[in-house]
């Protein structure tokens, strides 16, 4: 992503990658101190510039930068259920 992002492209961010998103690492664009390709770790929070903080898996928390790094998703934090629906055994009561 060139320049900053509007305040749309940050908000379909935080939709996409909310807190308990779980990533994998496949590129990192910080050629100082970048994390090693292939680690996996959880989005923390996302910020007002849209980058991902993380907490990697190897104890690091250096953010993604989205269209800058490159990560698949690897899992979506599960929605909680309401009281007002709850469910059992897969149908609802």
């Amino acid at each position: 992503m060139r320049g900053y992002p509007t305040q749309a492209q940050v908000e379909r961010i935080k939709l996409q990658y909310p807190a308990g998103t779980r990533l994998e690492l496949l590129s990192m664009s910080d050629p100082y101190s970048p994390v090693p390709l292939g680690t996996q770790g959880e989005v923390t929070s996302v910020d007002d510039m849209g980058t991902l903080h993380m907490k990697w898996d190897d104890g690091r928390s250096l953010g993604l930068v989205v269209g800058e790094d490159s990560f698949k998703v690897i899992s979506r934090p599960q929605e909680e259920q309401t009281m007002d629906s709850p469910k059992m055994g897969g149908m609802s009561l």
